[in-house]
């Protein structure tokens, strides 16, 4: 446009010619603004306002589709080898917001001990969390010649009917058997007992079954030695499932009672008389639920280091279910394995000793000594090292974010459940991966 006006002026008079050439230096001048408004407008169309509008449509488009429900502690960055104690304690504070979304969908059956009442409430905070929970309340004992089951005084139904409402988890108490072995096997009329005192507590508290544990006790007695009262031992349970399976729950006609058995790992490579082994797995797999595999509690005072090395873990799988698809391997969907939530304070100086944490001592080491983690490879675990007040030296083991999901995985690979021990004595933001 000014070099059209400027071709008009030029044909003018002189007093015009002036007038109109000072109107082209104004009209010029005012041009310049014009001209750098709508650089700038182009800039921030181009470089603000288009690329604004691309995020939104992403987002509207891509980022819904992703899981937003995860839950931090479920992020791969914080599952992490590299962790230090402030992440900790910072993650700890936080509270969980998501309660009910599972991502491991594999059976999980979680221990409730009376003394650690906080477990009473996790359970109900994360009841969707969990297919089945065990409170540890009853006891199976020789009094005399008597049988008498001890526990319901630990039984609290009011938590027991909020359970019910919060969620659909199964209700299977603990039931030890620490009836004299040699009584029990011997007479058949005791084992009709026992069974029959198991079952009608069942039905008048309106359990979904029970844990019985009595392996290792039977260990312990020695009766396992002899194949024949090891037969007698494991016709028990078989009766004792095939009587629990002849009730149907109170909640679900269509659904029986459940028995799930607990069952220790071997501590050598090799099986010995006294351990559950193959066989005895594929004998009972017709008339128990499930197995609660104690991986845990590898090392001790004595012996101080980590709580279940992965590696052991693998192979007692290994040695339990063999390596093909056939035989014990198929039965691999009927395996709990253990993971522990408590830790292990080992004493490494002045005499050894030292025993379990709690999630709630462990916070407290961190804040008080700000150890730095170290990651033990071999056995895939979290631990530090600290010195008390006496100078002596200390080695922590407890569970992180890490370490669990490593577990979960291994449980993952073989299509097994996990069980907890105990989820009173663990990290809030641990049931996050589950």
């Amino acid at each position: 446009m000014g070099k059209r006006r400027e071709k008009r002026v030029a044909t003018a008079t002189g007093s015009n010619h002036r007038r109109d050439r000072h109107r082209t230096t104004d009209s010029a001048a005012d041009s310049n603004p014009n001209r750098d408004r709508k650089l700038f407008i182009i800039f921030v169309v181009f470089f603000i306002v288009l690329p604004a509008i691309s995020l939104i449509v992403y987002t509207t488009l891509f980022a819904s589709r992703t899981d937003t429900s995860l839950p931090n502690s479920h992020q791969p960055g914080l599952a992490k080898i590299d962790m230090n104690y402030v992440q900790v304690l910072t993650e700890n504070s936080k509270l969980s917001e998501i309660t009910s979304h599972r991502h491991f969908r594999n059976p999980v059956l979680a221990y409730i001990t009376p003394w650690k009442s906080r477990g009473y409430d996790i359970a109900k905070t994360f009841n969707s969390k969990f297919t089945h929970l065990s409170p540890v309340w009853y006891d199976l004992k020789s009094q005399g010649t008597k049988l008498v089951l001890e526990g319901r005084h630990n039984a609290d139904k009011g938590w027991l009917s909020e359970l019910r409402m919060k969620g659909n988890a199964l209700v299977l108490p603990r039931v030890v058997l620490e009836a004299f072995p040699n009584e029990l096997f011997k007479k058949k009329q005791q084992r009709k007992k026992a069974i029959d005192l198991i079952v009608r507590e069942c039905e008048e508290m309106e359990y979904d079954g029970i844990v019985l544990e009595s392996w290792s006790r039977w260990a312990a007695y020695r009766v396992l030695h002899d194949p024949d009262m090891r037969n007698t031992a494991l016709q028990f349970i078989k009766e004792l499932g095939q009587a629990l399976h002849a009730v149907s729950l109170v909640s679900n006609s269509k659904q029986q009672l459940q028995l799930v058995y607990v069952i220790g790992p071997p501590y050598s490579e090799k099986l010995q008389e006294y351990d559950f082994g193959p066989e005895d797995l594929k004998s009972l797999s017709d008339d128990v639920d499930g197995f609660s595999l104690m991986t845990y509690d590898y090392s001790n005072p004595q012996h101080p280091g980590p709580n279940a090395p992965l590696k052991w873990i693998h192979s007692t799988l290994q040695l339990l279910l063999g390596t093909s698809s056939s035989g014990a391997r198929s039965l691999a969907h009927k395996i709990f394995i253990g993971i522990n939530f408590y830790g292990n304070d080992f004493t490494l100086s002045e005499g050894l000793g030292g025993g379990a944490i709690t999630g709630r001592n462990y916070l407290s080491l961190l804040e008080q000594h700000k150890p730095s983690f170290q990651w033990e490879k071999n056995s895939a675990e979290h631990f530090f090292i600290y010195s008390d007040n006496q100078h002596v030296k200390h080695a922590v083991f407890y569970p992180s974010l890490m370490s669990i999901s490593m577990r979960l995985e291994e449980a993952r690979s073989w299509g097994a459940g996990i069980t907890i021990c105990q989820i009173g004595q663990g990290l809030d933001h641990f049931f996050d991966l589950l």
